[in-house]
């Protein structure tokens, strides 16, 4: 199968990696700035082009992977070729696609990346669709290839995967992030409490989250949860955010 990848930041980056990785021919790499294409291209030894009107119309596959508000302009981009368009977004409409090419698809995996991370995509869910179901029987072959956990999801079941990825993802880490903080002003460092955020991660692998809760709030230990809010009196922000989230486990606990 002929690829065109059209992005090249997390998702492309280690998107690209894994077809290589199973014998798919990415022919090109497009991104607006053609060093970051260029990147990218030559670890896949893969065209890098900078210029919309340099894409190939002939390939089987164009996956657009780069930020959602520009997915609209690419795909209009790629109304002349041949081949199957789909998108890497876990929010974005399938319609988007479809008001502009004939074929059209979503290839969303449920993952967070970073370029200097390694992932395994063998265990990363795959989430497709397609407007129709010889696409989606393209889609679901390569899917397969690529990974053990393969799940055909409509706009809405996407829509609500990606938003409960944000609460189990992007959340934690920023409260990582301000964990840190308040490590940092007080001459702690972030290494202590890594084996805490491995275990508690570790736990809902088994378990379902709420029944795995520990902590002062789950406890309703309101002395404590003052001590902490007390401690929090210069830093206002955080302060509102350990009350709200310790009123959000104790009503959890009805």
């Amino acid at each position: 199968m002929k690829i065109v990848l059209l992005g090249s930041g997390n998702v492309a980056t280690h998107l690209a990696k894994a077809l290589k990785a199973k014998g798919e021919n990415v022919i090109q790499v497009y991104s607006p700035n053609l060093v970051h294409a260029k990147l990218l291209a030559d670890g896949i030894a893969a065209e890098a082009v900078s210029d919309l009107n340099a894409v190939k119309t002939d390939a089987d596959l164009y996956i657009i992977s780069i930020k959602d508000d520009a997915i609209g302009s690419i795909a209009e981009a790629l109304k002349g070729v041949s081949g199957l368009v789909v998108h890497t977004s876990g929010t974005t409409d399938i319609k988007v696609l479809s008001d502009q090419v004939k074929d059209s698809g979503v290839f969303y995996p449920l993952q967070t990346f970073s370029k200097s991370k390694d992932v395994d995509f063998d265990r990363i869910p795959l989430c497709i669709e397609a407007t129709d179901a010889t696409q989606l029987e393209i889609l679901h072959q390569l899917a397969s290839k690529l990974s053990g956990q393969v799940y055909v999801l409509n706009g809405e079941k996407r829509k609500v995967l990606h938003l409960a990825a944000v609460f189990a993802s992007n959340f934690p880490n920023h409260l990582y992030a301000l964990a840190n903080r308040v490590l940092q002003q007080n001459d702690l460092d972030f290494e202590i409490i890594r084996p805490l955020i491995a275990e508690t991660a570790d736990k809902v692998m088994t378990n379902l989250p709420e029944n795995v809760q520990t902590g002062p709030a789950v406890r309703a230990d309101e002395t404590t949860i003052n001590k902490h809010l007390s401690m929090l009196k210069d830093m206002p922000a955080l302060q509102e955010i350990y009350q709200i989230l310790s009123n959000s486990i104790k009503l959890m606990q009805k």
